[in-house]
């Protein structure tokens, strides 16, 4: 039988993961999280078992994945693939929306 629920998720109430991330309507191969107005920061290179596509909403940021850096702004979309080493560096504030695959907060992972 096919799925046909309907979800709808106010990112008002959304819980948020120790990153500070809010996780959005999540699906079973698929979750979708919000980074609102992250600060400038450095984070820390990080390997993930999962796939990140991501767009941004607002400001700026470079993405070093596998030693490639790539400049994020307004309007760019970007992708991780899963087990690449990437890094993120903020340089302004920072709001971008990334869907996960499978979903990022599954299992007990919450990053």
């Amino acid at each position: 039988m096919v799925d046909t629920s309907v979800k709808k998720i106010d990112s008002g109430n959304s819980p948020k993961g120790g990153a500070g991330q809010k996780y959005l309507a999540a699906g079973k191969n698929l979750s979708m999280r919000l980074w609102e107005k992250e600060p400038p920061q450095e984070k820390a290179t990080v390997r993930r078992d999962y796939e990140t596509v991501g767009f941004v909403v607002e400001g700026r940021a470079e993405l070093t994945l596998e030693g490639q850096v790539v400049k994020l702004e307004k309007g760019n979309s970007w992708v991780v693939p899963k087990g690449a080493a990437h890094s993120y560096r903020i340089l302004e504030p920072f709001t971008a929306v990334e869907a996960t695959s499978p979903p990022a907060e599954f299992h007990g992972r919450e990053d």
